[in-house]
């Protein structure tokens, strides 16, 4: 019979990480409702619109640069790091997709 071990530690979440998780969550939920609304609208972008989707820009670059950071640092658990990042890097995909076939091409 296996015997049950427990493992005491020190590390903590970082507060980057968990910043860089709120502002890839906060990105991606306005991103989604700027997407919606246009495409309810017939596809007419409002001007709030494109002020949202460029602010979703900005705290996807922030919250990718807390993300890397706090990757970065070898105290802390991993868990909140990685998806701060991965988040944040998503947003700024589906916004350089949008850019992209919203040029025109």
């Amino acid at each position: 019979m296996a015997r049950k071990s427990y493992m005491f530690t020190n590390k903590k979440h970082s507060q980057k990480a968990i910043m860089s998780t709120i502002l890839g969550m906060i990105s991606i939920l306005s991103l989604a409702i700027v997407i919606f609304l246009s495409y309810r609208s017939g596809g007419v972008a409002l001007t709030g619109y494109g002020v949202t989707g460029f602010l979703a820009t900005i705290f996807s670059i922030v919250g990718l640069g807390l993300g890397i950071a706090a990757i970065r640092d070898k105290i802390y658990y991993r868990f909140f790091p990685w998806l701060g990042f991965l988040l944040n890097l998503l947003v700024l995909g589906c916004i350089s997709f949008l850019l992209y076939f919203g040029s025109g091409m």
